[in-house]
């Protein structure tokens, strides 16, 4: 079954990618419409997120951003479709990196690095990195069900030569790395909500306290890993910018937490500034009514 929907849907996916660009993103607008005003997919999680976070703004302000939301959503998840097809240099054109020489002085420097990234403007287009530089880049990702449509998202994500691996792995295969000859540049998102029986450290994230994944401060500060966070800023429709924000480039002589911590600070920043790039249909916050683990670090 799963071979079945994968080869019916497949078809669709390519020839969206192939759309010229006006027209690609007046499909996006046609899907907006569908996912927001007939389906109303997660819009009550939206909505309850959006209140949750901002209690002091009106009902008209918060309906304001949660529109604007869904007409994001809807280009960045096309925007990861059209990644089938797209060229290096219309890559290069639509999402630049503001300081790529200081990756590059690091590459001279022969220094491995973690970059934290977050679910905030455009995190599919990232791998436009991986053209840029002599950093193999591994992204970390968490499987979907349907095995033939995870192996379509592992290949988009590896398509500019990054090596992709499971959540499940990372700990492994990046240890193992660092035995080996070659420049590596890890990526992941960890924004997201742990498993509650794995929320071993609780902090505030917009002003609530959650449980926050702890895995790259951990690997940083085992290995001296340098750790930057990919601030990426929508700049227009289509258009992203990214900049590379050092976190700490002495990791194993930081206090613990420190690193996730100001991580933390600088994607709640973003958030307020422009709150409809993030990705507001995940349960963030949904363990902040829950009991932590025993032995959790509450803080």
């Amino acid at each position: 079954m799963q071979l079945l929907i994968y080869k019916l849907v497949y078809p669709g996916l390519w020839l969206i990618s192939k759309l010229p660009w006006k027209l690609f993103y007046a499909f996006s607008t046609s899907i907006f419409f569908i996912i927001y005003y007939i389906i109303g997919y997660r819009k009550r999680t939206v909505t309850e997120n959006l209140i949750l976070v901002f209690p002091e703004k009106a009902e008209k302000e918060i309906k304001k951003i949660r529109k604007e939301f869904y007409k994001h959503m809807c280009d960045m998840f096309l925007e990861m479709i059209k990644s089938i097809s797209i060229s290096n240099q219309e890559m290069m054109e639509r999402f630049k990196v503001t300081n790529l020489e200081k990756i590059q002085n690091l590459e001279a420097k022969g220094q491995n690095i973690m970059v934290f990234m977050a679910h905030y403007a455009s995190y599919e287009w990232a791998n436009v990195i991986d053209i840029q530089t002599n950093f193999q880049a591994v992204g970390i990702y968490k499987p979907i069900g349907n095995m033939y449509f995870d192996r379509l998202v592992r290949r988009i994500r590896a398509r500019f030569g990054s090596r992709v691996v499971t959540n499940k792995n990372a700990m492994r295969e990046i240890t193992e790395d660092q035995t080996k000859d070659g420049l590596y540049m890890y990526g992941l998102a960890a924004d997201q909500s742990p498993k509650l029986h794995k929320a071993m450290y609780w902090t505030n994230f917009m002003g609530i306290k959650v449980p926050t994944f702890l895995g790259a401060e951990v690997l940083s500060k085992r290995l001296g890993i340098n750790t930057y966070y990919l601030q990426v800023e929508k700049i227009k429709r289509g258009y992203y910018e990214a900049t590379f924000v050092s976190i700490t480039e002495d990791p194993k002589n930081c206090e613990d937490y420190s690193i996730v911590k100001k991580y933390l600070r600088l994607l709640e920043k973003q958030i307020t500034n422009n709150p409809q790039y993030y990705l507001w249909s995940h349960k963030r916050w949904k363990h902040r009514n829950a009991l932590a683990p025993e032995g959790a670090t509450i803080d």
